[in-house]
């Protein structure tokens, strides 16, 4: 199997197991992928770390796949017709990475080890946070091919890191090195190379801890106001958080009426 998953718990892991070909993405690979991150939404698991075997997040669409698309009528079929996202509300099918198109209801944490290129770099931005080994590095390596970005890099980038920043990165194509993502905030942490999965299941764990439903409200509010007015970002934070407080909030203040987590202790809760 490309793709696996291991289950602990509240937090699963889910594998990019190509490592012949750095985890590049074929079409087989890509419904793996889709399937995995389904299964996980419908799960009663809370937090999912993607990672990738062998030392490398994913090195992009799988090339050779993307050379028999010189048919045109295969192009047509497989690429154009079959993957085209329909006007107005309705599923899209998947994208050429697999869940790059998923708005999951739930966290996703990409453990990046060694490359995360071109498509893979996409797949690292799907991904609420990035936890980067410090010899990992993403880029727009496909620049070098004449393949442009087309599975949400250049939706997501510039709003991590703004336009010039994502204009110079993309056009460019060069490596951005694991010190770099985190200063300009293409990831949210970096560790110690062969630590990246470790650190990221730490992390999720952490989150995985904690009242779900305001955890939830709050990563909602997050991405669903990106680019809204403030009035109306603020009534949609609003909304988002008040079924939490009924669920949560009230417990939870009692709890620390109660005497638990004073002075910043997370520790019980």
């Amino acid at each position: 199997m490309s793709v696996e998953i291991e289950k602990n718990g509240n937090v699963w892991t889910i594998i990019n197991n190509r490592s012949e070909v750095r985890n590049a993405v074929d079409p087989k690979t890509a419904d793996g992928l889709v399937a995995a991150f389904e299964e996980f939404e419908a799960s009663d698991a809370r937090v999912a770390v993607f990672w990738g075997a062998g030392g490398a997040f994913c090195a992009g669409w799988d090339l050779n796949y993307g050379a028999m698309m010189s048919d045109a009528e295969r192009f047509q079929t497989e690429i154009v017709d079959g993957l085209a996202i329909p006007e107005g509300a309705g599923p899209a099918p998947r994208g050429p990475m697999g869940p790059s198109r998923m708005e999951l209801n739930k966290p996703v944490i990409a453990a990046i080890e060694g490359p995360a290129v071109a498509g893979g770099m996409e797949l690292a931005l799907w991904c609420d946070v990035r936890v980067m080994a410090e010899t990992a590095y993403l880029g727009v390596y496909c620049r070098r091919w004449g393949i442009p970005l087309i599975d949400g890099g250049t939706t997501r980038l510039p709003r991590l890191v703004g336009e010039g920043k994502a204009l110079e990165i993309a056009m460019t194509g060069r490596k951005v090195e694991a010190e770099e993502c985190y200063r300009i905030g293409l990831c949210e942490k970096v560790v110690a190379t062969g630590k990246a999965r470790e650190a990221a299941e730490e992390m999720a764990r952490e989150i995985a801890r904690f009242p779900q439903d305001a955890m939830l409200a709050d990563r909602r509010s997050i991405i669903e106001t990106t680019g809204m007015p403030v009035r109306d970002a603020l009534r949609h934070e609003w909304a988002n958080g008040l079924d939490a407080v009924r669920t949560e909030g009230a417990a939870g203040a009692a709890r620390f009426a109660g005497g638990a987590g004073r002075h910043g202790d997370f520790e019980k809760i």
